[in-house]
Formats: C-alpha cells, sequence, structure tokens
C-alpha cells in the first residue's frame, strides 16, 4: 500500500487564494458571528484562519446549523444524498439568502 502524498490544503492554490482588494485582517463581525439553530448557512473558508475549516471537498455546500459546539458550529450537508455533519468555526460561515 502507498503512503499518501500532501496535507489536507494540497493542491488548492486557486481556491484558497484571495482577491488582492480583500487580503489583510479578518474582520472581528465575521470572527464573532452569531448563529441559530435551524440557519441555513454557506461553507466558505478563510485562508487567512486554518483553525476550524472542514474539508475543502465541502467548499460552497450549503447546510443548516444544528448545535454550537464550543466556538464552532455543527453543519449539516448533504453529500450525494447522505446526511453529513461538519464542524466549522464562524469565520468560514456564511448566510444563505
Amino acid at each position: 500500500m502507498g503512503r499518501r502524498k500532501g496535507s489536507a490544503r494540497r493542491k488548492t492554490r486557486r481556491l484558497m487564494s484571495k482577491h488582492f482588494k480583500d487580503k489583510g485582517k479578518i474582520s472581528v463581525t465575521s470572527f464573532l458571528a452569531k448563529f441559530k439553530e435551524g440557519d441555513k448557512v454557506i461553507i466558505k473558508p478563510e485562508p487567512a484562519y486554518q483553525k476550524g475549516t472542514c474539508h475543502l471537498r465541502f467548499y460552497g455546500h450549503r447546510g443548516v446549523v444544528k448545535a454550537k459546539k464550543g466556538t464552532c458550529y455543527v453543519v449539516q450537508i448533504r453529500d450525494q444524498n447522505k446526511p453529513k455533519e461538519v464542524i466549522v468555526h464562524p469565520v468560514h460561515l456564511k448566510v444563505s439568502k
């Protein structure tokens, strides 16, 4: 059996890069965002903050907040008709309309 190459952020140069106008410090409002149970959110990882991000296969997925776990949130998403729960920091979540 072969060994795994690379890390979880391998081959993400374009996916995890920011526009030059958006570079800089993270806004405090997004870092301390509050969500309620049942809120619909989109998972969009913040490249400048690596803690509390989920696997990049869930980039752009839409889910529902199920619970709060410490400073993070448990988000339920559907991955090819399978319900999955992902633990994500609020800086990586955006409100879905």
